[in-house]
Protein backbone atom coordinates (compact mmCIF):
# COMPACT_ATOMS: atom_id res chain seq x y z
CA UNK A 1 0.00 0.00 0.00
CA UNK A 2 1.25 3.41 -0.93
CA UNK A 3 1.60 5.82 1.83
CA UNK A 4 0.42 9.71 1.33
CA UNK A 5 3.12 12.55 1.53
CA UNK A 6 3.86 13.22 5.23
CA UNK A 7 2.40 16.83 4.56
CA UNK A 8 -1.20 15.33 3.33
CA UNK A 9 -1.05 13.22 6.56
CA UNK A 10 -0.41 16.68 8.71
CA UNK A 11 -2.97 18.84 6.88
CA UNK A 12 -5.59 15.73 7.29
CA UNK A 13 -4.84 15.33 10.94
CA UNK A 14 -4.86 19.16 11.78
CA UNK A 15 -8.55 19.89 9.93
CA UNK A 16 -9.71 16.40 11.48
CA UNK A 17 -9.99 17.97 15.19
CA UNK A 18 -8.15 20.07 17.93
CA UNK A 19 -4.89 17.94 19.49
CA UNK A 20 -6.20 18.96 23.07
CA UNK A 21 -9.86 17.89 23.04
CA UNK A 22 -12.55 19.12 25.37
CA UNK A 23 -13.75 17.07 27.53
CA UNK A 24 -16.98 15.01 26.69
CA UNK A 25 -19.94 16.89 28.18
CA UNK A 26 -22.33 15.36 31.40
CA UNK A 27 -25.58 13.53 29.65
CA UNK A 28 -28.43 15.12 31.81
CA UNK A 29 -29.88 10.98 32.56
CA UNK A 30 -26.73 9.95 33.94
CA UNK A 31 -26.42 13.47 35.86
CA UNK A 32 -30.03 12.56 37.36
CA UNK A 33 -28.97 8.98 38.57
CA UNK A 34 -25.25 10.44 39.88
CA UNK A 35 -27.72 13.28 42.26
CA UNK A 36 -30.43 10.48 43.05
CA UNK A 37 -27.72 8.12 45.25
CA UNK A 38 -29.12 9.00 48.96
CA UNK A 39 -26.31 9.18 51.67
CA UNK A 40 -29.66 7.73 53.88
CA UNK A 41 -30.49 5.00 52.12
CA UNK A 42 -26.90 3.45 52.38
CA UNK A 43 -27.07 3.85 55.72
CA UNK A 44 -29.91 2.16 56.50
CA UNK A 45 -28.78 -0.59 54.14
CA UNK A 46 -25.60 -1.10 55.92
CA UNK A 47 -27.29 -0.65 59.37
CA UNK A 48 -29.54 -3.96 58.44
CA UNK A 49 -26.56 -6.21 57.02
CA UNK A 50 -24.81 -5.32 60.83
CA UNK A 51 -27.86 -6.33 62.19
CA UNK A 52 -27.03 -9.86 61.11
CA UNK A 53 -24.33 -9.91 63.82
CA UNK A 54 -21.86 -11.49 61.36
CA UNK A 55 -22.08 -12.92 57.47
CA UNK A 56 -19.14 -14.88 57.82
CA UNK A 57 -19.31 -17.64 55.30
CA UNK A 58 -19.26 -20.12 57.94
CA UNK A 59 -22.65 -18.98 59.57
CA UNK A 60 -24.69 -21.15 57.56
CA UNK A 61 -26.31 -22.88 60.96
CA UNK A 62 -26.48 -19.75 62.56
CA UNK A 63 -29.96 -18.86 64.54
CA UNK A 64 -32.87 -17.15 62.12
CA UNK A 65 -32.30 -13.42 61.37
CA UNK A 66 -28.31 -14.56 61.90
CA UNK A 67 -25.15 -14.92 60.03
CA UNK A 68 -24.64 -15.14 56.05
CA UNK A 69 -28.15 -16.95 54.52
CA UNK A 70 -30.06 -14.74 56.23
CA UNK A 71 -28.48 -11.61 54.84
CA UNK A 72 -28.28 -13.49 51.60
CA UNK A 73 -31.81 -13.59 50.95
CA UNK A 74 -32.57 -9.99 52.26
CA UNK A 75 -30.16 -8.75 49.60
CA UNK A 76 -31.72 -10.91 47.16
CA UNK A 77 -35.04 -9.56 48.44
CA UNK A 78 -33.81 -6.32 48.27
CA UNK A 79 -33.08 -6.67 44.60
CA UNK A 80 -36.41 -8.53 43.77
CA UNK A 81 -37.96 -5.10 45.27
CA UNK A 82 -35.83 -2.93 42.92
CA UNK A 83 -36.30 -5.63 39.97
CA UNK A 84 -40.23 -5.45 40.28
CA UNK A 85 -40.72 -1.75 38.58
CA UNK A 86 -38.22 -2.74 35.74
CA UNK A 87 -40.69 -4.56 33.44
CA UNK A 88 -38.59 -7.57 33.06
CA UNK A 89 -35.18 -6.16 32.32
CA UNK A 90 -33.74 -6.77 35.79
CA UNK A 91 -33.83 -10.59 37.28
CA UNK A 92 -32.35 -12.07 40.39
CA UNK A 93 -30.21 -15.33 40.75
CA UNK A 94 -28.46 -17.17 43.34
CA UNK A 95 -24.84 -18.20 42.11
CA UNK A 96 -24.30 -20.71 43.97
CA UNK A 97 -22.23 -24.44 44.86
CA UNK A 98 -20.84 -26.54 47.56
CA UNK A 99 -16.88 -25.93 48.48
CA UNK A 100 -14.97 -28.90 49.50
CA UNK A 101 -12.76 -28.02 52.36
CA UNK A 102 -9.56 -27.43 52.11
CA UNK A 103 -8.12 -27.77 55.81
CA UNK A 104 -7.69 -23.80 55.81
CA UNK A 105 -10.00 -21.12 55.47
CA UNK A 106 -12.95 -23.72 54.22
CA UNK A 107 -12.88 -26.52 57.46
CA UNK A 108 -15.21 -28.40 56.05
CA UNK A 109 -17.86 -28.72 53.22
CA UNK A 110 -19.49 -25.07 52.62
CA UNK A 111 -21.97 -23.41 50.73
CA UNK A 112 -20.79 -20.78 49.12
CA UNK A 113 -23.73 -18.57 47.84
CA UNK A 114 -23.62 -15.04 46.04
CA UNK A 115 -26.16 -12.40 44.93
CA UNK A 116 -26.61 -11.64 41.00
CA UNK A 117 -29.07 -9.03 39.60
CA UNK A 118 -28.79 -8.59 35.51
CA UNK A 119 -30.14 -5.53 34.52
CA UNK A 120 -30.59 -6.24 30.48
CA UNK A 121 -29.60 -3.24 27.46
CA UNK A 122 -31.01 -3.00 24.24
CA UNK A 123 -27.54 -3.79 22.61
CA UNK A 124 -27.32 -7.22 20.82
CA UNK A 125 -24.02 -9.18 21.34
CA UNK A 126 -24.70 -8.96 25.10
CA UNK A 127 -21.71 -6.44 26.30
CA UNK A 128 -21.48 -6.29 29.86
CA UNK A 129 -20.20 -4.46 32.38
CA UNK A 130 -20.44 -5.64 36.54
CA UNK A 131 -20.49 -3.64 39.46
CA UNK A 132 -19.46 -5.85 42.43
CA UNK A 133 -18.90 -6.44 46.02
CA UNK A 134 -18.80 -9.24 48.84
CA UNK A 135 -20.80 -8.99 51.32
CA UNK A 136 -19.20 -11.85 53.87
CA UNK A 137 -17.44 -10.58 56.97
CA UNK A 138 -14.98 -12.14 59.22
CA UNK A 139 -13.06 -10.73 62.51
CA UNK A 140 -9.92 -12.24 63.90
CA UNK A 141 -10.45 -15.77 63.59
CA UNK A 142 -11.28 -16.26 59.80
CA UNK A 143 -12.82 -19.73 60.21
CA UNK A 144 -14.84 -18.88 63.44
CA UNK A 145 -18.46 -18.95 62.25
CA UNK A 146 -19.92 -17.50 65.51
CA UNK A 147 -18.78 -14.91 67.35
CA UNK A 148 -19.91 -11.07 65.89
CA UNK A 149 -18.13 -9.79 62.16
CA UNK A 150 -20.29 -6.42 62.24
CA UNK A 151 -18.64 -5.88 59.00
CA UNK A 152 -19.80 -2.24 58.38
CA UNK A 153 -16.88 -1.22 55.95
CA UNK A 154 -15.66 -4.61 54.81
CA UNK A 155 -17.44 -4.57 53.73
CA UNK A 156 -20.85 -3.61 54.23
CA UNK A 157 -19.69 -0.06 52.34
CA UNK A 158 -19.51 -1.98 48.98
CA UNK A 159 -22.28 -3.99 49.31
CA UNK A 160 -25.20 -1.23 50.10
CA UNK A 161 -23.08 0.78 47.27
CA UNK A 162 -23.89 -1.59 44.79
CA UNK A 163 -27.67 -2.25 45.84
CA UNK A 164 -27.77 2.08 45.61
CA UNK A 165 -26.68 2.10 41.87
CA UNK A 166 -28.99 -0.68 41.09
CA UNK A 167 -31.77 1.27 42.44
CA UNK A 168 -31.25 4.50 40.74
CA UNK A 169 -29.90 3.05 37.48
CA UNK A 170 -32.59 0.90 37.04
CA UNK A 171 -34.93 2.92 35.36
CA UNK A 172 -31.98 4.32 32.92
CA UNK A 173 -32.20 3.78 29.30
CA UNK A 174 -29.30 1.63 28.21
CA UNK A 175 -27.32 -0.36 25.67
CA UNK A 176 -25.37 -2.31 27.82
CA UNK A 177 -25.68 -5.24 30.14
CA UNK A 178 -25.16 -4.42 34.11
CA UNK A 179 -24.96 -7.06 36.26
CA UNK A 180 -24.79 -6.49 40.11
CA UNK A 181 -23.05 -8.53 42.18
CA UNK A 182 -22.81 -9.45 45.93
CA UNK A 183 -20.39 -12.41 46.51
CA UNK A 184 -19.44 -14.97 49.07
CA UNK A 185 -16.76 -15.84 50.40
CA UNK A 186 -14.12 -13.19 49.74
CA UNK A 187 -12.79 -13.74 52.81
CA UNK A 188 -12.37 -17.23 52.72
CA UNK A 189 -10.18 -16.60 49.32
CA UNK A 190 -12.39 -14.96 46.49
CA UNK A 191 -14.63 -18.07 46.05
CA UNK A 192 -17.95 -16.66 45.41
CA UNK A 193 -16.36 -14.08 42.54
CA UNK A 194 -14.11 -16.80 41.12
CA UNK A 195 -17.06 -19.01 41.10
CA UNK A 196 -19.32 -16.52 39.13
CA UNK A 197 -16.05 -15.41 36.76
CA UNK A 198 -15.47 -18.40 36.07
CA UNK A 199 -19.21 -18.97 34.61
CA UNK A 200 -19.46 -16.19 32.74
CA UNK A 201 -16.06 -17.17 30.74
CA UNK A 202 -17.50 -20.11 30.02
CA UNK A 203 -20.49 -19.25 28.80
CA UNK A 204 -18.71 -17.07 26.82
CA UNK A 205 -19.61 -13.46 28.33
CA UNK A 206 -18.36 -10.22 26.40
CA UNK A 207 -17.51 -8.91 29.79
CA UNK A 208 -15.95 -5.64 29.17
CA UNK A 209 -15.18 -4.14 32.72
CA UNK A 210 -15.83 -4.71 36.75
CA UNK A 211 -15.92 -2.38 39.01
CA UNK A 212 -15.28 -3.89 42.32
CA UNK A 213 -15.49 -2.11 45.41
CA UNK A 214 -14.15 -3.44 48.71
CA UNK A 215 -13.48 -1.14 51.95
CA UNK A 216 -14.90 2.20 50.20
CA UNK A 217 -17.00 3.94 53.49
CA UNK A 218 -14.63 5.32 55.72
CA UNK A 219 -12.68 8.71 55.57
CA UNK A 220 -10.62 8.54 58.37
CA UNK A 221 -7.84 6.48 58.63
CA UNK A 222 -5.43 4.73 61.14
CA UNK A 223 -3.28 7.92 61.36
CA UNK A 224 -5.74 10.10 62.32
CA UNK A 225 -6.02 12.54 59.02
CA UNK A 226 -9.84 12.19 57.20
CA UNK A 227 -9.66 12.61 53.37
CA UNK A 228 -13.43 12.57 51.62
CA UNK A 229 -12.19 14.38 48.93
CA UNK A 230 -10.66 11.38 47.17
CA UNK A 231 -11.07 7.69 46.17
CA UNK A 232 -8.22 5.21 45.08
CA UNK A 233 -8.44 3.08 42.17
CA UNK A 234 -6.46 0.49 41.32
CA UNK A 235 -5.63 -1.72 38.17
CA UNK A 236 -3.55 -4.04 37.52
CA UNK A 237 -0.50 -3.69 35.10
CA UNK A 238 -0.19 -6.90 32.91
CA UNK A 239 -3.46 -9.19 31.80
CA UNK A 240 -3.37 -12.52 32.67
CA UNK A 241 -1.00 -14.36 29.96
CA UNK A 242 0.88 -11.18 29.27
CA UNK A 243 4.65 -12.08 27.21
CA UNK A 244 6.98 -9.87 29.93
CA UNK A 245 9.02 -10.24 26.62
CA UNK A 246 6.71 -9.11 24.25
CA UNK A 247 5.69 -6.72 27.30
CA UNK A 248 9.45 -4.64 27.40
CA UNK A 249 9.78 -4.68 23.61
CA UNK A 250 6.37 -2.62 22.57
CA UNK A 251 6.02 -0.72 26.17
CA UNK A 252 2.94 -1.76 26.97
CA UNK A 253 3.25 -2.49 30.75
CA UNK A 254 1.04 0.53 31.38
CA UNK A 255 -1.88 -0.39 28.70
CA UNK A 256 -3.70 -3.14 30.18
CA UNK A 257 -7.21 -3.47 29.56
CA UNK A 258 -8.10 -3.37 33.31
CA UNK A 259 -5.58 0.42 33.02
CA UNK A 260 -7.67 2.07 30.53
CA UNK A 261 -11.00 1.28 32.03
CA UNK A 262 -9.57 2.69 35.26
CA UNK A 263 -8.17 5.84 32.77
CA UNK A 264 -12.01 6.06 31.70
CA UNK A 265 -13.19 5.39 35.73
CA UNK A 266 -11.08 8.34 37.31
CA UNK A 267 -11.94 10.88 34.07
CA UNK A 268 -15.93 10.24 34.25
CA UNK A 269 -16.21 9.98 37.86
CA UNK A 270 -14.27 13.46 38.10
CA UNK A 271 -16.74 14.96 35.59
CA UNK A 272 -19.78 13.87 37.17
CA UNK A 273 -18.71 14.40 40.97
CA UNK A 274 -17.97 17.45 42.46
CA UNK A 275 -15.69 17.16 45.28
CA UNK A 276 -14.13 13.27 44.83
CA UNK A 277 -11.09 12.88 43.21
CA UNK A 278 -9.97 9.55 41.99
CA UNK A 279 -6.43 8.50 42.08
CA UNK A 280 -4.94 6.53 39.87
CA UNK A 281 -3.04 3.50 41.75
CA UNK A 282 -0.97 1.69 39.21
CA UNK A 283 -0.85 -1.69 41.05
CA UNK A 284 -3.65 -4.36 41.36
CA UNK A 285 -4.44 -3.93 44.93
CA UNK A 286 -3.04 -2.80 47.95
CA UNK A 287 0.21 -4.08 48.44
CA UNK A 288 0.28 -7.75 49.12
CA UNK A 289 -3.32 -7.89 49.24
CA UNK A 290 -6.12 -8.20 46.97
CA UNK A 291 -9.87 -8.28 46.57
CA UNK A 292 -13.21 -9.91 43.92
CA UNK A 293 -11.56 -8.35 40.93
CA UNK A 294 -8.97 -10.55 40.57
CA UNK A 295 -11.60 -13.24 39.90
CA UNK A 296 -11.89 -11.07 36.68
CA UNK A 297 -8.34 -10.32 35.89
CA UNK A 298 -7.72 -14.29 36.13
CA UNK A 299 -10.71 -14.62 33.70
CA UNK A 300 -9.59 -12.34 31.32
CA UNK A 301 -11.77 -9.58 31.83
CA UNK A 302 -10.35 -5.95 32.44
CA UNK A 303 -11.33 -5.12 36.67
CA UNK A 304 -10.33 -2.42 38.79
CA UNK A 305 -11.02 -1.78 42.33
CA UNK A 306 -12.43 0.90 44.50
CA UNK A 307 -10.54 1.79 48.19
CA UNK A 308 -11.09 4.32 50.50
CA UNK A 309 -7.64 6.82 50.44
CA UNK A 310 -6.50 5.16 53.95
CA UNK A 311 -8.01 2.38 55.71
CA UNK A 312 -7.85 2.22 59.52
CA UNK A 313 -6.51 -2.00 60.11
CA UNK A 314 -8.21 -2.16 63.76
CA UNK A 315 -11.45 -2.02 62.04
CA UNK A 316 -10.73 -4.52 59.97
CA UNK A 317 -10.74 -8.61 60.37
CA UNK A 318 -10.71 -8.30 64.04
CA UNK A 319 -13.08 -9.01 66.98
CA UNK A 320 -15.12 -6.28 68.70
CA UNK A 321 -13.24 -5.42 71.66
CA UNK A 322 -11.84 -2.34 73.65
CA UNK A 323 -8.13 -2.78 74.50
CA UNK A 324 -5.16 -0.63 75.52
CA UNK A 325 -7.33 1.94 75.20
CA UNK A 326 -8.31 0.85 71.16
CA UNK A 327 -11.62 0.44 69.95
CA UNK A 328 -11.29 -2.63 67.87
CA UNK A 329 -13.89 -3.87 65.12
CA UNK A 330 -15.95 -2.98 61.78
CA UNK A 331 -18.55 -0.79 63.42
CA UNK A 332 -21.13 1.51 62.36
CA UNK A 333 -19.91 4.29 64.47
CA UNK A 334 -16.81 4.54 62.08
CA UNK A 335 -18.65 5.08 58.51
CA UNK A 336 -18.90 8.03 57.09
CA UNK A 337 -21.92 7.79 54.95
CA UNK A 338 -21.50 10.80 52.76
CA UNK A 339 -18.18 9.93 51.97
CA UNK A 340 -19.85 6.47 50.38
CA UNK A 341 -22.41 8.14 48.77
CA UNK A 342 -19.68 9.93 46.89
CA UNK A 343 -18.15 6.91 46.11
CA UNK A 344 -21.15 5.39 45.22
CA UNK A 345 -22.04 8.35 42.85
CA UNK A 346 -18.41 7.71 41.01
CA UNK A 347 -19.94 4.10 40.39
CA UNK A 348 -22.92 5.12 39.03
CA UNK A 349 -21.32 7.97 37.07
CA UNK A 350 -18.92 5.31 35.18
CA UNK A 351 -21.77 2.23 34.85
CA UNK A 352 -24.12 4.68 33.17
CA UNK A 353 -21.48 6.34 30.89
CA UNK A 354 -20.06 2.82 30.05
CA UNK A 355 -23.72 1.25 29.50
CA UNK A 356 -25.34 4.24 27.61
CA UNK A 357 -22.18 4.73 25.69
CA UNK A 358 -20.15 2.55 22.65
CA UNK A 359 -17.70 -0.40 23.36
CA UNK A 360 -14.24 -0.22 23.46
CA UNK A 361 -12.96 -1.56 19.37
CA UNK A 362 -11.91 -4.80 18.97
CA UNK A 363 -9.36 -5.84 16.93
CA UNK A 364 -7.02 -2.23 17.55
CA UNK A 365 -3.75 -2.26 15.63
CA UNK A 366 -0.52 -0.41 14.74
CA UNK A 367 0.56 -1.01 11.12
CA UNK A 368 4.35 -2.31 11.21
CA UNK A 369 4.84 -3.39 7.80
CA UNK A 370 6.85 -0.73 7.12
CA UNK A 371 9.58 1.41 9.35
CA UNK A 372 7.93 4.91 9.48
CA UNK A 373 8.29 8.00 11.31
CA UNK A 374 4.44 8.21 11.52
CA UNK A 375 1.53 5.66 13.20
CA UNK A 376 -0.98 3.97 11.01
CA UNK A 377 -3.99 2.73 13.14
CA UNK A 378 -6.61 0.02 12.37
CA UNK A 379 -9.62 -1.27 14.27
CA UNK A 380 -12.95 -2.81 14.16
CA UNK A 381 -16.08 -0.86 13.76
CA UNK A 382 -18.12 -0.80 17.17
CA UNK A 383 -21.96 -1.02 17.19
CA UNK A 384 -23.59 2.78 17.88
CA UNK A 385 -20.08 5.14 17.06
CA UNK A 386 -20.48 7.49 15.07
CA UNK A 387 -16.62 8.59 14.96
CA UNK A 388 -13.52 7.70 16.33
CA UNK A 389 -11.12 9.33 18.27
CA UNK A 390 -6.97 8.65 18.44
CA UNK A 391 -5.40 9.47 22.00
CA UNK A 392 -1.73 10.05 22.64
CA UNK A 393 0.26 10.78 25.43
CA UNK A 394 4.57 10.84 25.87
CA UNK A 395 5.24 7.27 27.69
CA UNK A 396 5.85 9.19 30.96
CA UNK A 397 2.75 9.99 31.24
CA UNK A 398 0.25 8.28 33.34
CA UNK A 399 -3.25 9.69 31.90
CA UNK A 400 -3.90 10.61 27.76
CA UNK A 401 -2.83 14.04 27.19
CA UNK A 402 -4.85 14.61 23.82
CA UNK A 403 -7.36 13.16 21.49
CA UNK A 404 -7.88 13.88 17.56
CA UNK A 405 -11.30 13.25 15.97
CA UNK A 406 -10.79 11.21 13.04
CA UNK A 407 -14.28 10.70 11.60
CA UNK A 408 -16.34 7.58 10.97
CA UNK A 409 -13.60 5.13 9.78
CA UNK A 410 -11.39 2.46 10.61
CA UNK A 411 -8.00 3.51 9.91
CA UNK A 412 -6.12 7.21 10.35
CA UNK A 413 -2.52 8.08 10.27
CA UNK A 414 -1.10 10.55 12.21
CA UNK A 415 2.18 12.44 11.89
CA UNK A 416 3.46 11.13 15.23
CA UNK A 417 6.30 8.34 15.89
CA UNK A 418 5.32 5.20 17.66
CA UNK A 419 8.82 5.14 18.90
CA UNK A 420 8.07 8.32 20.87
CA UNK A 421 4.36 8.03 21.50
CA UNK A 422 1.21 5.63 22.94
CA UNK A 423 -1.72 5.59 21.36
CA UNK A 424 -5.35 4.79 21.86
CA UNK A 425 -8.47 4.23 19.86
CA UNK A 426 -11.84 5.02 21.25
CA UNK A 427 -15.79 5.08 19.86
CA UNK A 428 -17.71 8.09 20.07
CA UNK A 429 -21.86 7.84 19.84
CA UNK A 430 -23.72 10.63 18.11
CA UNK A 431 -24.70 11.67 21.56
CA UNK A 432 -20.99 12.54 22.78
CA UNK A 433 -20.54 9.23 24.98
CA UNK A 434 -17.38 8.13 24.72
CA UNK A 435 -16.16 4.54 25.76
CA UNK A 436 -12.83 2.75 26.58
CA UNK A 437 -10.00 3.55 24.78
CA UNK A 438 -8.14 0.13 23.38
CA UNK A 439 -4.45 0.05 23.09
CA UNK A 440 -3.41 -1.11 19.74
CA UNK A 441 -0.85 -4.43 19.16
CA UNK A 442 1.55 -4.68 16.19
CA UNK A 443 0.13 -5.55 12.94
CA UNK A 444 2.48 -6.40 9.79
Amino acid sequence: MQRPPLALILLAWLAAAPAFAAPVGQDPAILRAVQSVSAARLRATDEHLVAFGTRSTLSTTAAPGRGVLAARDWIASQFRLIAAGTAGRMTVTLDGYTQKADGKRIPHDTLISSVVATLRGDEPGGRTYVMSSHYDSRNSDVTDGTADAPGADDNGSGTAAVLEAARVLAHLPIHATIIFATYDAEEQGLFGSAHHAQALKAAGADIQGDLNNDIIGASTGDNGQTDSGTVRIFSEALPAGADPRKVNILGTENDSPSRELARFAQSTGDLYVPGLHGTLIFRADRFLRGGDQESFTDAGYPAIRFVEPAETFAHQHQNVRLEGGVQYGDLLRFMDFSYLAQVTRTNVAVLAALASGPGRPAHAAILVKDLTNDTTLTWSPVPGAARYEILRRATTDATWTSSTNVGNTTSATLPFSKDDWLFGIRAVDAEGHAGVAAFPNPKK
